[in-house]
Formats: structure tokens, C-alpha cells, sequence
């Protein structure tokens, strides 16, 4: 998603979507949809996009579906927050969205146990449409919640390595690290001291650093986030011991906690120019897809790599994989038209050609197996690596839940005391944050 952050996205939309959702209408369409779809009619489609090359993207999108359904006018409205989006959902009224999307993968849950978007497997069945067969695994997950299918992918991202190759080079490194234990060995080879600070950081492993988050660093360690019960894991579950334990140990190879913060604070943000990656000050980047154009927009002065982000060392033979996120769609609950409103939906989401030319236009990812392989997407030879990670069947997401993605930042926040060294006991404090969340949850209900 380039423009934003998925983290800032989360955590902008987080409370709005909790609050505003917890009232939405509950009508759902188990198939019950009464509008004629092939008779006249205009449909309102909402969408968060902002950028003027995005936002002639969605109008190219839906001028393809017109040409296709004649019978079916779209009125595209964009730059909707989710705040917005779920204060209409809320609403309904002739003016409220038919179809919605929305950047914040975290609020399936939501939408899903509140009835705000209408369960689509009825549609699928239908249509005659596999969503297994049709979506890559992770996002098949991330689009439902206990049973309910409430959304579809619309694009997507995925997370992977990016390594400054000049660096590499100077450094006598080969290639780019595939487990975390190689990937420690390669961050220290590429650091650099100068003085108290740094001439150059092989990687910047703080969790308040760009995109590294719990969040993608647990992707790689295959967690199960919550039990057949719907009881957090996080206490129980291994993999996120040894997340955090690796990424504490980095943080400490390369020099501490404090001398990285503080190098940290001097450097340029994410999305500017000044992004340290950009400028050659740190050396290997975890992010999505999108920072490749941005990057080369820089004009950087050393060759860009990219590869999939290590494995644990136990899960080498699963090396490729990565963590996936992405755009969402949805119908309204409160629409009258939700049977011409799926038609939209089915257009953007399963039509390869219309998933290829959106992804060549957005610079996202393809949401769909068949888009993924198609010979008609164009993209630098590199960008290649982030197809790859999304259609890897041990790829990763985070699950839906009840309240969003507030788990998600309560896990965050230990991080952030953790790997200051404000919280000690690991063990300890995974079983903290695990009952943190089953309450969060349980008041959410």
C-alpha cells in the first residue's frame, strides 16, 4: 500500500473501527439478495485511495466493469478513511457506499461479527467460484472470520529483504542471508562504527524502526496466534519465544538498544526521500513491495537486491516464505443492490485481466493464483521475488479478530518494553500479554 504504512493504517483506523462497528447494521445476505442484477442500475463504491495515479487506477478499473455490465453505473468516491467507510455502513440511506474497500486487513474481524459487510461465501457458491483455489492461502485467510467470509482480497502486499548490493560487495558477501542466524552475521559484517555512532548499520532490528514490527518479524516464525478456542497463544505457542529472542539478540549484536535508538532518531522517515535505506545508511531493509519504486525514484547511488526475508533456522526448507497483507472489498450490509453490487466485487477481485492491469497500474501485488503467473504483468525483473512470496503456501498472515487489531498492538508493546530492557522475564511476560488479550477480546464480545 504506498502512501501509507499498513501499522499507521492499523492503528488510525483501530479505535473508529471498534467503536462505529460495534452498532453497524445487521442484515446479512445468505443468498437472500432480492435486486435484479441485470436490470439498470448505480451502484456507490467507496475506496481509500488518494494519489492521483491510484485514483485514475480505480476509475480505469471500474470503466472496465461498465464496459462489461452497461446496465451497471458506478459512482467511485475516494480518499475514504475507514472512520468514514464505518460511519455509512452504519447509516445505510441512498447515499451510503454498495461496495467498500478499505486498506485495513485488521477490521475483518469487525466487519464480519457485526454483519456491517455481508457474508460473500453464498456469492462464491453461486458464481461457482473456488475462493480456495482462487486466492493465494494467506490472503484467503485474512479475508474471513470464524466461518464468515465478509471480504476479498483487492491487491496485495508482501514483505521481503531489501539489501543495498554495493554494501554487500565491499563486505565480501555473496548473497543475502537466508536463515537468522546467517542474517545476524551478515547485519554486524555490514555495520560500520563511527565513534558512538554509526558511518553505516547493516540493519536497523528496532521495533520502532521502519516496518520492522512484531507483526512481520513473527510472519516468519509461522506463528498460531490463537488456540481452537479463540484463547491467545502467545504464552504458549514457542515461535514467539523464539521471535522475540532472536530479535533481542540482534538488537543487542549491533550494539544495544540505546546507540540504536539514538541513531535511529537522526535518520530520515519512511516515506521521504531521507529514508535511510534510500541514503545507504542502513544496509538491509524488511518492507513491501512498494519500496522498490520508491527507492529507485531516489536515485540511490548502490545497486538495490531483493530477496524473502530468513527463515528460523529449524524452518530453512521453508525459505521464500513471507508475510502477506493487503487491500480489502466488501458489499454493505445496508445496500439494496447486493446482487449488483457483487458483480462489481466479482470484476475487481477474480477477473484476472482486471486484477492484472489494476496491479500494474496500483504497483501491488495480485491477489488472485492465476493473476500472479499471468504474462501480461509488467514489473522490474526484482519485484518478481514479492509474486513469489505471495503465492508461497507457507506464507503468513495475522488472523481476524473480534476487536481488530488491537492484539496485535498489545503484542507490539511488549516488544517495545522488551527489547528496551523495561521487561525481563520473557516467559513471564508472553503469559502477561496473552491474558492482556483474551480480556480485550472477552470485553469485545
Amino acid at each position: 500500500m504506498p502512501g501509507m504504512s499498513r501499522k499507521t493504517a492499523i492503528a488510525l483506523a483501530a479505535s473508529a473501527s471498534i467503536a462505529l462497528l460495534a452498532t453497524a447494521c445487521t442484515g446479512q445476505a445468505d443468498s437472500g439478495a432480492s435486486d435484479d442484477a441485470a436490470k439498470d442500475t448505480t451502484l456507490n463504491f467507496w475506496h481509500a485511495w488518494s494519489a492521483p495515479a491510484e485514483v485514475k487506477a480505480v476509475k480505469d478499473l471500474v470503466a472496465g466493469f461498465e464496459k462489461t455490465h452497461p446496465h451497471i453505473q458506478v459512482n467511485v468516491v475516494g480518499n475514504m478513511t475507514d472512520d468514514k467507510i464505518n460511519q455509512a455502513l452504519r447509516a445505510g440511506g441512498g447515499k451510503a457506499p454498495d461496495v467498500i474497500s478499505s486498506f485495513t486487513t485488521n477490521s475483518v474481524g469487525k466487519f464480519c461479527s457485526s454483519g456491517a459487510l455481508v457474508d460473500l461465501n453464498p456469492f462464491f457458491e453461486k458464481s461457482g467460484i473456488d475462493p480456495e483455489k482462487t486466492f493465494p492461502k494467506a490472503m484467503n485467510e485474512y479475508t474471513q472470520f470464524e466461518g464468515n467470509r465478509c471480504a476479498v482480497p483487492l491487491l496485495g502486499d508482501a514483505y521481503g529483504l531489501y539489501y543495498n548490493k554495493t554494501a554487500f560487495e565491499k563486505a565480501g558477501i555473496t548473497s543475502p542471508p537466508k536463515t537468522w542466524s546467517e542474517f545476524e552475521k551478515v547485519a554486524e559484517k555490514l555495520t560500520i562504527p563511527q565513534g558512538n555512532t554509526y558511518k553505516q548499520l547493516g540493519f536497523m532490528p528496532n521495533y520502532h524502526g521502519w516496518e520492522t514490527t512484531t507483526e512481520h518479524y513473527l510472519g516468519q516464525f509461522s506463528p498460531t496466534y490463537f488456540d481452537k478456542d479463540s484463547k491467545s497463544n502467545v504464552g504458549k505457542d514457542p515461535a514467539f519465544e523464539k521471535a522475540f529472542t532472536m530479535q533481542k539478540k540482534l538488537v543487542d549484536a549491533l550494539g544495544g538498544y540505546r546507540k540504536l535508538e539514538t541513531y535511529r532518531s537522526r535518520l530520515g522517515d519512511e516515506w521521504g526521500p531521507k529514508h535511510p535505506f534510500h541514503t545507504g545508511q542502513v544496509a538491509m531493509q524488511l518492507d513491501g513491495e512498494w519500496r522498490l519504486g520508491m527507492a529507485l525514484d531516489t536515485k540511490p547511488e548502490f545497486e538495490i537486491g531483493v530477496a524473502p526475508l530468513p527463515v528460523p533456522d529449524d524452518q530453512a526448507d521453508q525459505y521464500g516464505k513471507g508475510y502477506i497483507t493487503g487491500t480489502i472489498a466488501g458489499v454493505a450490509a445496508t445496500s439494496t443492490k447486493q446482487n449488483a453490487a457483487w458483480e462489481l466485487v466479482k470484476y475487481m477481485t477474480t477477473d484476472t485481466d482486471a486484477v492484472v492491469n489494476f496491479s500494474n497500474a496500483i504497483h501491488n501485488v495480485p491477489s488472485t493464483l492465476a493473476a500472479l503467473k499471468s504474462p501480461n504483468l509488467k514489473y522490474d525483473p526484482r519485484f518478481k521475488t514479492f509474486l513469489e512470496i505471495a503465492a508461497d503456501p507457507n506464507s503468513t498472515t495475522a488472523p481476524a479478530s473480534v476487536n481488530g487489531g488491537v492484539y496485535l498492538t498489545t503484542i507490539q508493546e511488549f516488544g517495545y518494553d522488551y527489547e528496551s530492557g523495561k521487561a525481563t522475564d520473557l516467559k513471564a511476560g508472553l503469559k502477561k500479554t496473552a491474558e492482556q488479550i483474551d480480556t480485550d477480546i472477552a470485553q469485545a464480545k
